[in-house]
């Protein structure tokens, strides 16, 4: 009788292991299946790219500079189109994306990363789940900083605060650096900061400042370094001095330049700010349409990644002066996640000085 069990139990077993073995062998030749026929999916197909941003700027250039090498990483070698989907600081491309483009995978859009936070905070412009986006990457992390024109009087920090003029500040629109971060020193330091908003990207806000209609302006390091180098090396009135910068960097211009976190001293401030920067951990990054078949988005992960290891693509990003720092998908997924996820007393600080309430 034990040796009946014993061959009973070792059949159960082997047809337990064969039903095991068949399922999985299915189930991995459903998988290449689709895989297979991702690939062919771009085969003479056109990928739109969009950027929320105007022409000229520091999204324009990234992007168009990623979609020209992006497109060689992609099985089938589709053509390529870009275009720009400007208004109210790239918000709507993303709610675009998110409401109105197919989900094929044939359309890629690049806008505001500071959005997510939006959601977070309640702002009823979103209309889109960034949990829900398919994350694709993105190819920097940010450096925000503060300049001023040297026709506005102060070249530091420190005289700004003593002078208590009245001092106007680029923007593009709420949800932005140009916006949040003059509000935010407004709010916890007592700056007279003027935003002057509804500027459709940087490079308006360049020619603002080269006009005098502003004196200076909040955005990112990379974004000046790469389309307003001649600002930084002019001389006098027509020169663009940073004053604030979010972390320490090698650059000449930034050397003796104070951090967001040495001017802001008190704790709960400095917990509220870095709460506000978690979003810069993924700058420009390429987004999806929500409902994207998974191998389709996985293909557009792989091209994303190998381009910024392309070394042709690295040669025109060094020329164009873009900082590159791959930022893959799957960590924004959790980016995001924790985001969306603030306390209630942090999502409290960050509406007190923000215009989402």
């Amino acid at each position: 009788m034990i040796i009946e069990g014993l061959l009973s139990r070792n059949k159960f077993l082997s047809s337990f292991f064969a039903i095991v073995t068949i399922s999985f062998g299915l189930n991995l030749l459903q998988a290449n299946y689709h895989w297979a026929l991702a690939q062919d999916f771009y085969k003479e197909k056109i990928i739109r790219f969009i950027v929320g941003q105007a022409v000229g700027g520091g999204y324009d250039t990234y992007t168009r500079t990623i979609a020209q090498h992006m497109i060689k990483h992609v099985p089938g070698h589709p053509a390529v189109t870009v275009e720009n989907m400007t208004g109210a600081g790239s918000l709507v491309a993303a709610n675009y994306l998110y409401n109105t483009a197919k989900p094929d995978g044939l359309t890629i859009a690049n806008w505001n990363s500071a959005f997510v936070l939006n959601q977070a905070l309640g702002d009823p412009n979103i209309r889109f789940d960034a949990r829900k986006f398919g994350w694709i990457g993105a190819p920097s992390k940010g450096v925000p900083v503060c300049l001023i024109m040297g026709f506005s009087g102060p070249k530091t920090f420190e005289e700004i605060l003593k002078s208590g003029k009245p001092v106007k500040m680029g923007g593009t629109a709420p949800g932005s650096h140009s916006i949040d971060l003059p509000l935010m020193l407004n709010k916890m330091l007592g700056t007279k900061f003027q935003v002057v908003s509804g500027y459709p990207g940087t490079s308006q806000i360049r020619l603002a400042l080269q006009r005098r209609e502003v004196d200076g302006q909040c955005t990112n390091w990379e974004s000046v370094l790469s389309t307003q180098r001649e600002l930084l090396d002019a001389r006098g009135d027509d020169r663009m001095i940073p004053f604030l910068v979010h972390s320490r960097l090698a650059d000449p211009e930034l050397k003796n330049v104070p951090l967001f976190s040495e001017a802001l001293k008190d704790e709960a401030s400095n917990n509220t700010y870095k709460a506000y920067m978690a979003q810069m951990e993924y700058q420009r990054p390429l987004t999806i349409a929500p409902g994207t078949p998974a191998e389709r988005l996985e293909i557009l992960r792989r091209a994303f990644k190998a381009t910024l290891t392309d070394p042709e693509f690295q040669a025109q990003a060094n020329k164009a002066k873009l900082d590159i720092t791959y930022v893959s998908g799957e960590e924004i997924d959790k980016i995001v996640a924790e985001i969306l996820s603030i306390s209630p007393r942090v999502k409290e600080n960050l509406q007190f000085f923000s215009q989402v309430k």
